[in-house]
């Protein structure tokens, strides 16, 4: 550890791309703290570790508060903390579910902004890493939700990035394609499924399934949030990955309708 560490703090540290990014702050030189809902017992992992459940105001302001009484300062946030739905037709999730999932993947990066900004703006400083995903970019057909916090994080992050550039804040996106972690632990199925989105639902989910096995490793992720919490001048969007990276391309300069039938080609739309 060197003197005076720049202090990081990971929401969703347990597993996958938020625990390999924790440790990769960690071994870059950070102070690193994690969070997870249950928190963890001391040195369960190789950086402290709070409880914190972001979709919770208390245990948000609790977290970041206990944060600042140990290190007096927070130079970069990463918002890591959320989950999916299992493939599925938009209309089988109920108005609660949709609620839900948003609570946690938008308005969890809402509360955790809210409450470490202040003490940047004192500081004159900090860093914003919201880990978004190329489904922020495009549409995942039986995706629908998560899609669209996922674009949501988008809009957030780029407008937040214009406010408070002249305070010294930079605030990023590292959007990353299909990712090798656990396909089960951070998803729930759809609450009311409709019988005709069956096949659909089957096909989907054995697409994802092997399309996460084939995945990046979540320490390619966390290697280009070290990018963006360093760069001197920092970029809005990062893309983690080369498949993240052609399907940025792809979006950004081909013509829409080659985006679209390319979409409806890959998730076998037009077959049925």
């Amino acid at each position: 550890m060197t003197p005076n560490p720049p202090i990081a703090l990971v929401t969703g540290a347990s597993s996958g791309i938020g625990k390999a990014t924790a440790e990769r702050l960690a071994s870059a030189g950070y102070k690193v703290y994690g969070t997870s809902r249950r928190g963890a017992q001391p040195g369960q992992y190789p950086f402290e570790m709070l409880a914190l459940d972001v979709t919770s105001d208390d245990s948000v302001a609790a977290a970041v508060a206990e944060l600042l009484r140990r290190e007096g300062r927070i130079d970069v946030l990463v918002n890591n903390a959320g989950f999916g739905v299992a493939p599925a037709g938009a209309e089988e999730s109920t108005i609660e579910q949709a609620k839900s999932i948003f609570d946690t993947n938008f308005f969890g990066i809402v509360r955790m902004t809210r409450a470490v900004v202040p003490a940047m703006r004192r500081q004159g400083s900090g860093r914003i890493i919201n880990i978004g995903s190329v489904l922020g970019l495009l549409p995942m057909p039986y995706g629908a939700l998560y899609s669209a916090t996922k674009h949501a994080v988008e809009g957030y992050s780029e407008s937040m990035d214009h406010e408070l550039r002249t305070r010294g804040i930079r605030v990023s996106v590292v959007e990353p394609a299909f990712t090798k972690t656990a396909f089960d632990a951070n998803v729930v199925e759809p609450d009311a499924m409709i019988d005709e989105y069956r096949r659909n639902r089957t096909a989907l989910t054995a697409f994802v399934q092997v399309s996460i096995a084939k995945g990046d490793d979540p320490a390619v992720v966390a290697e280009v949030v070290l990018k963006a919490a360093r760069a001197a001048k920092p970029r809005l969007r990062y893309a983690a990955g080369n498949l993240a990276g052609r399907l940025s391309l792809l979006r950004r300069f081909a013509p829409a309708a080659l985006v679209d039938a390319g979409i409806r080609k890959d998730f076998q739309l037009d077959t049925h």
